[in-house]
């Protein structure tokens, strides 16, 4: 038999794939039934059979793998802020930060970067209600030319931890019983026993009882960054910050009997269809900003602690700057792709902003691509969702793993002299920037001291009206009465008597339950007690021989020497 010459052709096939852009925009209309191969298929239903009444084939390729993909359609949730929803949008710079920080984001008038935010509860499960009782989380990428800058912030300017072991401890209190599997509302026993344990959370469950505890619309909600960063600029000298998103709307919120009338996915549908209509929710952001030596100034002169996630900048002292604008005008095309799929964490900085010693940030900035990790896998960051948009061809020597879609063609995967790889300099000095730490190993735990009930103190007495003391009393005794210990309850009221005493007396009588006097005859298991009348029972859970920190942690004097 005689063979034909096949004509050698220099084309190459390499650079076709399926364009991820193409495939989010193509209408139905316009596609074809295939396999996941690209095989077309005549019919969706159709299955191969053993005759008309036999078993079925198991070379029948289009059923197995429809049945065994759907089988994998999920992946984990998140473990916190599971339920929630988002849009796409942009950043605009409008009031210049370039004095302070040397990111190319806010270096001009003008500067803008498209965004993703993701907006979530905390506790519950991805089909829990919008509307549950519970910090909002409030999530923004910024794909800026320098990279993806994520602002991880909640809607509270405060938090229930500010020792970073504690938050899965927090958080499985936050969740099911794992014997009865019921929630909170029926069964608030480990809920209420975390608290009345860990007395630093008051300042967040005075928040997150109040009126803030629900906001009526994602539209409607501030963020707060919560920890402290450091902004660094030009010259190379830096300054703490926080960072707030100010709703252009307004804030609202609902009570526990107007949030018991909205549907479960009230917040996904209220965003969703304003974007629709083209009304597009816009904030602000505003930074504070304090120098390393009123940092030190404000703790020894006022006890307020930058780097403890309980306490909040005084707006009096540190005013709020604004620096650009936020605007959601894009609903996302798949749900599942884009905001499932968004990958948040306070490690993904740009040049020019910085973390601080905040313990809790510093757990958060290992924590949160961890988990990444885990949910996405190890190239989470090649997902067109997560993708960086830089104004240059990025390279690593990451490569391999569970779908690498972009394994950098046939660049050397290690720094090469043969094929080098160029580099940006560096644009400020790292040594001057970060602090300078030497000390000594030690084991640290908070203490609760007198100033940690100020900021909650000021709530209720100048915040908090009538009307609002009134509601954030019954949520308060409406969310106890399904606790099963009363001792629970007792220490909560003590606690909150280091608050104010009209507070814990109007718990009481709504209670029917007596609270303790204070909390200066209290063992913690979970802080050193710095109200305790005696000192042995200063130590958290009864230890033999603690650690106490003078500075609770704080930059006291001299520590930016």
């Amino acid at each position: 038999m005689s063979s034909t010459s096949y004509a050698v052709s220099g084309r190459q096939n390499g650079d076709l794939h399926l364009n991820y852009i193409d495939d989010r925009n193509t209408a139905s209309q316009q596609t074809v039934y295939t396999a996941s191969n690209g095989a077309p298929i005549p019919h969706p239903f159709e299955t191969q059979r053993a005759g008309e009444n036999g078993p079925l084939l198991l070379q029948d390729f289009h059923l197995i793998d429809l049945l065994s993909h759907f089988d994998r359609e999920r992946i984990p949730e998140r473990v916190v802020h599971a339920k929630g929803g988002g849009a796409h949008g942009y950043y605009k710079t409008t009031n210049p930060l370039d004095d302070l920080c040397l990111a190319d984001i806010f270096s001009a008038e003008g500067k803008e970067c498209p965004i993703t935010i993701r907006f979530s509860t905390v506790g519950g499960e991805s089909g829990s209600h919008d509307h549950a009782r519970d910090p909002r989380g409030f999530s923004i990428k910024f794909r800026t030319e320098e990279g993806n800058w994520d602002l991880v912030q909640n809607n509270t300017p405060v938090f229930f931890i500010r020792d970073p072991a504690k938050f899965p401890h927090l958080i499985h209190t936050q969740k099911r019983h794992p014997a009865s599997h019921l929630g909170s509302g029926d069964d608030s026993t480990n809920f209420w026993e975390y608290f009345c344990q860990n007395p630093e959370s008051v300042h967040q469950v005075m928040y997150t009882f109040g009126d803030r505890g629900i906001p009526d619309s994602w539209r409607r909600m501030h963020g707060y960054s919560g920890h402290t960063f450091k902004f660094v600029n030009k010259q190379g000298s830096w300054v703490y910050c926080q960072i707030h998103i100010r709703s252009k709307q307004g804030a609202g919120f609902l009570t526990q009997e107007e949030s018991t009338k909205r549907s479960p996915d009230a917040n996904q549908k209220d965003l969703y269809q304003a974007i629709e209509r083209g009304e597009y929710p816009q904030w602000d952001l505003c930074v504070q900003t304090m120098t390393p030596k009123e940092a030190e100034e404000l703790w020894e002169t006022q006890k307020i602690n930058v780097f403890d996630l309980t306490h909040c900048w005084p707006q009096a002292q540190f005013p709020l700057r604004k620096v650009g604008e936020l605007c959601l005008n894009e609903n996302v095309k798949n749900y599942f792709a884009e905001i499932e799929q968004v990958a948040f964490s306070p490690s993904h900085l740009v040049p020019g902003i910085e973390p601080s010693a905040d313990p809790v940030l510093q757990s958060r900035l290992f924590s949160y691509p961890d988990t990444q990790r885990h949910r996405l896998g190890p190239n989470y960051q090649q997902l067109p969702v997560n993708a960086p948009r830089t104004g240059y061809h990025m390279a690593n020597f990451q490569r391999d793993g569970a779908m690498a879609f972009y394994n950098q063609g046939s660049r050397p995967n290690y720094f090469s002299s043969i094929e080098p790889i160029s580099f940006k300099e560096r644009k400020t000095n790292l040594d001057q920037t970060h602090g300078a730490f030497v000390g000594r190993a030690i084991t640290f735990l908070s203490e609760i001291r007198p100033e940690d009930f100020n900021q909650p103190r000021a709530l209720w007495e100048r915040v908090f009206d009538d009307a609002a003391k009134e509601r954030f009393i019954n949520n308060i005794a409406s969310h106890m009465s399904t606790c099963t210990e009363k001792e629970i309850i007792r220490r909560q009221i003590g606690i909150f008597r280091e608050v104010s005493d009209d507070l814990a007396t109007r718990l009481e009588k709504a209670t029917g339950i007596k609270g303790y006097p204070g909390i200066s005859e209290l063992v913690f298991n979970g802080c050193h007690n710095g109200l305790a009348k005696n000192s042995a029972i200063r130590a958290a859970n009864g230890q033999k021989s603690p650690h106490f920190n003078s500075s609770n942690g704080a930059p006291s004097a001299g520590t930016h020497a």
